[in-house]
């Protein structure tokens, strides 16, 4: 089976911030994503969980996406205006995907 090269991007935000960002990655051209909620965590600030929360606002959310590589630039710079204002994290890999024409 043929693969094709990709980059899976991952973005960590806090969740009242979600709508604002995929809404700016479909934007910028991103075809689909994945939201994952984020149960807990440590960074700089130490750890923490989303244990006891009641609402939504204290909450990260994961969205994940696949784009090609001539994509990726526009993608990244699109997800940085929103997530260097707010807490979050971007990270991207290298994938590879099994049909490319949804990418």
């Amino acid at each position: 089976m043929k693969a094709y090269k990709a980059k899976r991007v991952e973005i960590i935000i806090e969740t009242p911030m979600q709508s604002r960002l995929t809404d700016a990655l479909v934007k910028a051209g991103v075809t689909g994503y994945t939201l994952l909620p984020v149960l807990g965590g440590q960074g700089r600030s130490g750890p923490w969980t989303r244990e006891g929360e009641v609402s939504r606002a204290g909450g990260m959310t994961m969205v994940l996406c696949i784009v090609r590589q001539e994509k990726l630039d526009t993608v990244l710079d699109t997800a940085f205006a929103i997530v260097e204002k707010h807490i979050g994290v971007v990270s991207v890999t290298d994938c590879d995907v099994l049909r490319a024409e949804r990418f």
